[in-house]
Formats: structure tokens, C-alpha cells, sequence
């Protein structure tokens, strides 16, 4: 029997994360993600993740050091990357870029710390390099969310608006067996080294049915525009026969729980006082949606995924539609690491069978 797209087969084992869709819950090691995002910053959560536990005070400043000081070392290795920020794509820029590290530079014994500080360098960079501005150094004194907003934001940074990129990494950072994970841990079932790994859950990031939806969502919002428009135009796209962005999950059967970590983080920005107009438009378009999805599908409710407010978000805090997928993977990055490790750990290399459905030989083969 064969499964189209592997549905609801287990290849893996895993202590990471547990995705239910049928409740709309996401539990990273323990832990619900609403409750990650409100409390804990991006680097609590990485340790979280590669080393099972929340970190101490000590711990979280050891590991904030480490993060800077990778984040210094991938900057002095901008020069070397040739053409490789160039273009108009910020994950052909992070791919290329990330590929011409070599494995055998990297430190072993920090390899966590190591690739998720190039990552977010080399997409800042790019960020920078694309507005014809030379990339920004990091300062390793900073937390990483607030770093990379500083190098890859035009309007620099803000604790408010810091809180409210730690809590999308957060919530981004890992999704059960998801394309781009699933892809890492086949490289590391190679035994290839990590850099292979992350470059091949890059290139399965960049599919736009993986990781490339944000930015048709603040698209869509833009073209309507203003809440009392939702109803006309979604029922326009609907007649047509086109998705509505932002909405439906390949897992969740109900309302993403991402969404509503992010949807809040919108909120606290609001009363910091930073202005985000699309809040309003976002919930207008979400409620037309749900109920327009649901006359003419009422066997399955599709409701806001993560993508839906991340396009808020990301927008508000200052990043260009251009940057959401690279900042993507400066989250899943930490993910993909603790992913590689686990497979590393225990598992066999995976190696599926497929089912030939071609034609056959025209001459059998001899006795």
C-alpha cells in the first residue's frame, strides 16, 4: 500500500516536538508553545531543544555569548561569499551563502551555535546587501532576535519590537516532521555533516508550499485593503477557484496555536505603542474567511495558520515581505539542529521503498 505525501506514516520517534491537530496543540519538549512564546526568548528555546531543558540564568547568558560570538564569526566570512548575496531571492542568497561553509571549519563541539548564527548573518546580509547597503556587523552583546533585527531591519531596533521577533522564533523553531525537518534528518541518516543537512532543510524552506506563504498573505491583505472589502473580494477569489491565503493546515483540523502565540504578539506591540494597521484588516479577512470556507466545505473547517499572522507580524516589526522566508529559517534553523542530533543519535538511514508503476519489459527475462 502506498501513502500520496507519507500522510500520518511515523518515520521517526521523537522527544522534540508533538503536533495535534485534531486538539490545535503544539508541545515543544514539555512545554505548550503559547507558553514558550509569552515567557522564554529565542535562546531559552534553543537550549530547550538541544539539550532537553530550560536553561538556568547562568546557561541562557553562556549560551547568549556563544550565539554572539558565532555571529562574529560568521560575519568575518562575508568576504569570501563571492556572488552568493546577490539576486532577488533571500533563500537562494541564505542557500548559496550557507553552502560555502565548509564542514570542516565548523567547531564540533558548538555546531549548534555555530550554523544558527551564519544563518541569521548571512540572511540579514543579504537583506542589506539586495537595498544596495553594506551589511551590518553584529554585536554579539545583544540577544539574537534583537541582533538580527538590528542587522536586517531599515529601521533598526526596539525592545518592543525584539520581544515580538523572539516570540515568532519561538514559535517557528520546530513542527514535528515537517518538509524541511524530515528533509534534514535524511542527510543526517547519510551520516553527511550538519552543514549539508541544514543547506538541503534550506532548499526545502524555500518551496513556496513550505515556507514561502507569509508574503502572499500580506499581499492578499493588501489588495483588500480595508475590513468592509473582505466579504466582496474573498467571495471573489472563492468563485474563481483560488486558495485563500493563510489558511488551512496539512495537519491542524482546527485554528493553528501559532497563530494565536503571534496574533497576541501583535497585541503587546499595539500597546507598546507601535502602530500595526493590518491587525484589524487581518481579523476581519480571518472571520470572512472561516465563515466562507465553511458553507462550501463544511466537511472540513479551515481556519488561520501560522502564515496568516506571521505576515502581521514580520511586517510590523519592520522586516520586507522579501525577508519573511529567510527569517524563516534564522527560527527552524534551531529545530533542524536538535532534529540532526536525534537522528544522528539512533537512527537508521532512511531509505522508504516506492511501488513501480511504469510499463513493463517488452522481452521477459530469461530463465
Amino acid at each position: 500500500m502506498t501513502t500520496d505525501g507519507l500522510e500520518g506514516v511515523v518515520v521517526a520517534d521523537t522527544q522534540l516536538s508533538d503536533v495535534d491537530g485534531e486538539r490545535g496543540r503544539l508541545v515543544i519538549r514539555g512545554h505548550d508553545v503559547e507558553s514558550l512564546a509569552l515567557a522564554h526568548d529565542f535562546e531559552a528555546l534553543c537550549a530547550l531543544l538541544w539539550t532537553g531543558a530550560l536553561p538556568s540564568a547562568a546557561e541562557h547568558a553562556e549560551l547568549r555569548a556563544r550565539l554572539g560570538r558565532a555571529r562574529m564569526r560568521a560575519f568575518e566570512r562575508l568576504p569570501r561569499l563571492g556572488d552568493a548575496l546577490d539576486g532577488a531571492d533571500g533563500m537562494e542568497g541564505l542557500r548559496a551563502s550557507l553552502a560555502h561553509l565548509r564542514a570542516s571549519e565548523i567547531d564540533a563541539r558548538d555546531v549548534h551555535a555555530e550554523l544558527t548564527g551564519a544563518v541569521a548573518v548571512f540572511a540579514a546580509a543579504w537583506a542589506r546587501v539586495r537595498r544596495g547597503v553594506a551589511p551590518l556587523a553584529p554585536d554579539p552583546a545583544l540577544g539574537h532576535a534583537a541582533d538580527y533585527l538590528r542587522m536586517a531591519s531599515a529601521r533598526g531596533t526596539d525592545p518592543a519590537r525584539s520581544r515580538a521577533l523572539d516570540a515568532y522564533l519561538v514559535t517557528a523553531a520546530d513542527h514535528g516532521m515537517n518538509a524541511s525537518t524530515f528533509t534534514a534528518r535524511v542527510v543526517a541518516s547519510t551520516d553527511s555533516d550538519p552543514v549539508s543537512a541544514v543547506v538541503a532543510g534550506v532548499g526545502a524552506l524555500k518551496g513556496p508550499r513550505h515556507g514561502g506563504a507569509p508574503g502572499p498573505v500580506l499581499a492578499m491583505l493588501d489588495a483588500i485593503g480595508s475590513p468592509e472589502r473582505a466579504a466582496g473580494w474573498l467571495a471573489a477569489e472563492l468563485a474563481a477557484g483560488r486558495r485563500i491565503m493563510g489558511m488551512g493546515h496539512r495537519v491542524y483540523r482546527v485554528r493553528d496555536p501559532r497563530a494565536a502565540v503571534l496574533e497576541r504578539a501583535v497585541e503587546r506591540l499595539r500597546a507598546a505603542g507601535l502602530r500595526s494597521d493590518r491587525l484589524d484588516l487581518a481579523r476581519a479577512v480571518e472571520a470572512v474567511a472561516v465563515a466562507s470556507l465553511g458553507e462550501r466545505r463544511p466537511e472540513r473547517r479551515l481556519a488561520a495558520n501560522v502564515e496568516f499572522y506571521t505576515a502581521v507580524i514580520l511586517d510590523a516589526i519592520g522586516l520586507a515581505q522579501e525577508q519573511f522566508s529567510p527569517t524563516f529559517a534564522v527560527a527552524r534553523v534551531a529545530g533542524w539542529l536538535a532534529h540532526i542530533d536525534e537522528q544522528a543519535r539512533g537512527g537508521r538511514l532512511i531509505r522508504p521503498s516506492s511501488r513501480y508503476v511504469g510499463p513493463a519489459p517488452e522481452t521477459p527475462v530469461a530463465a
